[in-house]
């Protein structure tokens, strides 16, 4: 206790935003945005209702503070050892496993993040961060199209593919219908693969 109390001001500030901002992760999880009151967050956080305005200006300021922490996370934890001199095949089985991964060391950031897909009350810092996740699966899509290692689909189609099958396989252990172990690791990254690559047929074209 003697040590705690002798803890400097800024590392209980910072202890308190933390704690503020894992209850939020918690609620806005489990409630959805609309759904969590400011109050319940306090309550979660063990703060009084008017401390969280000392470290966000609203609700809205909050749940973005919320957001890119935790889509920095993810960015982060698929780019780590990010085999880039390798074949697509390579990077598709970095991608998957680093993402699913994540999920399942951070449930509630990656339902959190599901459930905050293009809100409206997201703002331009938050676009800004899910543009340039966007931009990169482009860019991977469009380099390995070229290359014809991957088939030729419209913009944006092969990113959302795969990344609409990772995310189908998590909800799916979500609701007990499957289970987020290697064995169906191998089978999703197997199927994705058949389901993008190019044909044999289409290596001509």
């Amino acid at each position: 206790m003697v040590a705690h109390a002798e803890k400097p001001v800024t590392s209980r500030s910072e202890d308190k935003k933390e704690c503020i901002l894992q209850a939020a992760l918690e609620l806005f999880a489990e409630k959805g945005f609309h759904g969590t009151a400011v109050p319940e967050i306090a309550e979660r956080a063990g703060v009084a209702a008017g401390t969280i305005y000392r470290y966000f200006a609203s609700k809205e300021a909050m749940v973005n503070a919320v957001y890119q922490r935790h889509k920095a996370q993810l960015l982060a934890s698929v780019l780590d050892e990010f085999p880039y001199g390798s074949d697509a095949r390579a990077q598709i089985h970095h991608f998957i496993s680093r993402v699913l991964l994540f999920a399942r060391r951070h449930p509630q950031a990656f339902q959190f993040l599901e459930l905050h897909h293009h809100a409206p009350y997201l703002d331009d810092r938050s676009h800004e961060v899910e543009a340039n996740v966007i931009a990169m699966a482009d860019g991977f899509v469009e380099q390995n199209e070229r290359a014809k290692v991957l088939r030729k689909a419209p913009r944006g189609v092969l990113a959302a593919v795969v990344w609409g099958a990772v995310v189908g396989l998590v909800r799916a252990t979500w609701e007990k219908r499957a289970d987020l172990d290697t064995k169906s690791e191998v089978a999703l990254e197997a199927a994705l693969w058949d389901a993008i690559r190019r044909s044999p047929d289409e290596a001509s074209t």
